[in-house]
């Protein structure tokens, strides 16, 4: 049951004036433990920051005596409102999402079920990798596809929308902001020609086309494998808070056409007809002309990831998103070769048919090997190698000493100059970071020299926190200025995108 719960601390905290994160996760860690003893009556034994999202959201695992949930912390109270409003519509509808038991008075803070580590997208990759795409591996689409009707067309029909973040309803507006996020951060970075007046044009003609489906279902907004937990072989669904009131086909173009999934195309289209059948037993109105208006709503996803992936990776530097762009162009020639592009938007095909073709593109983000470094816990297993080459290292760095045995390093990863420091007091850490390198750099070498596309590189710990992700950041910068190579660094256990 869900309960607002006074703090026994007020705090306050203006984050404009907070410049050192050490000392802002003090304050969520405070405030957090704060309101789990108001709600459980105990304190906390231990509080451990969970892998973050592609927001501003921060998560942490809080186990008491008798008790244990997961703390989310964020800043927006309008996003937290929402995601608190949708989970107790959809779980009075039956459908699997956590539990929210308590809530701050400030809606920064929240109490909700806790369940556990292992995401759908994980699970997948495993299956690919060991079956490909298997009766198995297409069964856990299938369920996907049965949940995600049960979120439109039977919760959907008793949602109250009110509350939703940042609207209430897909309007035109939403569909040019997404247009605009691809022109801004992704065309003009490339220095994709365009004529800015007719590309406009063609946004507002494209917006008019997505608004002819009727808007009166519920759309999650990013319904994908990696918002899907597994606990006890059922799926559970997070990060809605984002869900307003829409068309049909966006979320299922969101999960289709997920560049990361990579999924091959005779299986999208499978999967498809899958869901028009199991959509029109429910509601046979629901999927009239279906198929033409889905393609229109693949690719309004694809753009809007394209711009998520262009100012992740371009102006943030996280190489993970810009090596999920060369499949994203994929899903672009595949819409262009099979005519799934609308005729009337002539300046945004001529932008796409640049993109695809321009050698100089596909160069930029196609290096002749990509080395991919990943930190992880070898509680969740060894990283899947989803290149298919196989081979490549992995390093078990529990033989170091461990910061994670101590109360002052939990809430820290090793990307904290708290932890770090405190691992470079020994000589023996850098001394297996040295003799990694040494082996990495031989292998990196003879890879490029033969034209090899990848080489994977795992460092595990016990929790996949502190030294996995110290090592792993340290043979990053080792090799960061190598050339030829395109750098990825995946820190499993911190990083959900």
């Amino acid at each position: 049951m869900l309960t607002n719960c006074k703090e026994p601390i007020r705090l306050k905290y203006i984050f404009l004036t907070i410049k050192n994160r050490t000392i802002l996760n003090e304050i969520i860690i405070k405030k957090l433990s704060n309101l789990f003893l108001s709600w459980s009556l105990e304190d906390p034994i231990l509080i451990k920051a969970l892998p973050s999202s592609g927001s501003n959201r921060q998560y942490y695992r809080i186990t008491g005596k008798s008790h244990q949930v997961v703390g989310a912390f964020n800043d927006n109270p309008a996003e937290n409102k929402a995601f608190i409003s949708l989970s107790r519509q959809f779980r009075k509808s039956g459908l699997k999402v956590p539990s929210v038991f308590c809530v701050s008075e400030d809606l920064s803070c929240y109490l909700i079920e806790d369940l556990g580590d292992e995401i759908l997208f994980d699970r997948l990759a495993i299956l690919r990798q060991r079956d490909g795409i298997s009766a198995e591996f297409l069964d856990y689409y299938k369920r996907l596809l049965s949940d995600l009707i049960q979120f439109q067309l039977v919760a959907g029909k008793n949602i109250d929308f009110s509350s939703c973040y940042p609207v209430a309803e897909f309007d035109s507006q939403a569909y040019l902001w997404d247009l605009n996020y691809f022109k801004y951060d992704f065309l003009k970075p490339l220095q994709i020609p365009f004529d800015e007046y007719l590309l406009e044009l063609d946004f507002r003609e494209f917006a008019a086309l997505l608004m002819i489906p009727e808007n009166r279902y519920f759309v999650y907004r990013d319904f994908q494998a990696r918002n899907v937990m597994i606990k006890d072989d059922t799926l559970y669904f997070i990060d809605f808070q984002g869900g307003r009131k829409g068309p049909l086909h966006y979320d299922l173009a969101s999960l289709l056409f997920q560049a990361r999934a990579d999924l091959p195309f005779e299986t999208r289209e499978f999967l498809l007809d899958h869901y028009i059948a199991k959509a029109a037993a429910i509601e046979p109105d629901s999927i009239k002309d279906f198929r033409r208006q889905y393609y229109h709503f693949a690719l309004i996803r694809v753009l809007q990831t394209l711009g998520a992936y262009g100012f992740r990776g371009l102006f943030e530097r996280k190489q993970h998103f810009l090596q999920s762009i060369p499949k994203a162009i994929e899903n672009i020639n595949w819409l262009l070769e099979n005519d799934k592009i609308p005729s009337n938007l002539p300046e945004l095909k001529k932008c796409l048919g640049f993109l695809v073709s321009n050698q100089n593109i596909k160069e930029m983000f196609s290096p002749k090997l990509t080395v991919e470094i990943n930190s992880f816990s070898y509680k969740r297993g060894i990283p899947a190698d989803l290149s298919g080459n196989g081979g490549g290292f992995v390093f078990d760095c529990r033989g170091l000493p461990n910061p994670g045995r101590y109360e002052e390093y939990k809430a820290f990863t090793g990307l904290d100059t708290k932890v770090s420091d405190y691992l470079e007091t020994f000589p023996e850490v850098g001394e297996f970071i040295e003799s990694a390198f040494r082996m990495v750099q031989g292998s990196v070498k003879t890879y490029t020299s033969r034209n090899f596309s990848n080489l994977m590189i795992s460092f595990g710990c016990t929790g996949g926190r502190h030294r996995s992700v110290y090592c792993a950041d340290q043979l990053a910068r080792n090799l960061q200025n190598y050339p030829g190579i395109n750098l990825v660094v995946r820190h499993r256990e911190q990083e959900k995108i």
